[in-house]
C-alpha cells in the first residue's frame, strides 16, 4: 500500500496536469473530506481495532472478533489510501505537487502509523 502511494505520486508527475483549471473550491472540499476521513479512521480504530485486540488477547480463537479486527485494519488502510488518491486527483486537475503533497504525505504517514500489530495478552485499551 505504501508503494501504491509512491506510484500515485509518480503517475501524477508523469501525467502532470491534464487540466490547467485548478478549482480552489475542489481543493477545499477534498481537504474537508480528508479531515473527516482522519476522524473516521480514529473512530474505526477505537471501536473495531482496539476493542477487538483486547478481546482477542483474552480469547484468541474467537473468529468473529478476529474478523472485526481485520475489518478495522482494512478500513483504516482503505481510508488512508483514499487520502493519497485525493492528492492524485487534485494533481491531475491542475494543482502543483507542492499543493497536493500534504495528501500524499498524510496517506503515507497514516499507513505507517497504523501498521498492523498482533494483539498481546493482557493488553488494555
Amino acid at each position: 500500500m505504501l508503494v501504491g502511494i509512491l506510484l500515485s505520486v509518480g503517475i501524477g508527475e508523469v501525467l502532470g496536469s491534464v487540466s490547467t483549471v485548478s478549482n480552489a473550491t475542489m481543493f477545499y472540499v477534498f481537504s474537508m473530506v480528508t479531515v473527516t476521513i482522519v476522524g473516521i479512521i480514529l473512530v474505526v480504530r477505537r471501536t473495531l481495532v482496539t476493542q477487538s485486540a483486547v478481546a482477542l488477547a483474552m480469547r484468541p480463537a474467537d473468529m468473529a472478533t478476529l474478523g472485526r479486527w481485520r475489518a478495522g485494519y482494512i478500513m483504516t488502510y482503505a481510508f488512508s489510501e483514499a487520502i493519497a488518491l485525493f492528492g492524485l486527483v487534485l494533481r491531475l486537475t491542475g494543482f502543483t505537487l507542492s499543493q497536493v503533497a500534504p495528501f500524499y504525505v498524510a496517506g503515507f504517514i497514516l499507513l505507517l502509523f497504523f501498521r498492523p500489530r498482533r494483539p498481546v495478552s493482557g493488553a488494555r485499551a
